[in-house]
């Protein structure tokens, strides 16, 4: 079965507030087993417009990643993320 992955392209709006949606976010990563890929960073865009931050976090599975993201928890969480950053966010099934 293959891995399942969260990918984010952030912008932070609000330096000041967003840890508080890290730390939200924290509890719903070690329940459902996730693992950072990528957080933040060095980057450059290469070609097109990107967002400065970028994420990558592995799920064992589609299901698990699905799951993460729809929970109660990180539901609360993202609300907080919408606040202070604006992005684009999208669960990918990874390729065995």
């Amino acid at each position: 079965m293959p891995k399942a992955y969260w990918i984010a392209h952030v912008d932070v709006t609000d330096e000041e507030h967003y840890p508080e949606y890290l730390k939200a976010g924290a509890p719903v990563y070690e329940k459902y087993g996730a693992r950072f890929v990528v957080r933040g960073g060095r980057n450059e865009s290469m070609e097109g417009q990107l967002r400065s931050r970028h994420v990558v976090v592995e799920f064992k599975d589609y299901e698990t990643a699905m799951a993460a993201y729809n929970s109660e928890e990180y539901q609360a969480a993202k609300a907080l993320r919408n606040r202070f950053a604006d992005s684009e966010f999208l669960i990918v099934e990874g390729f065995e």
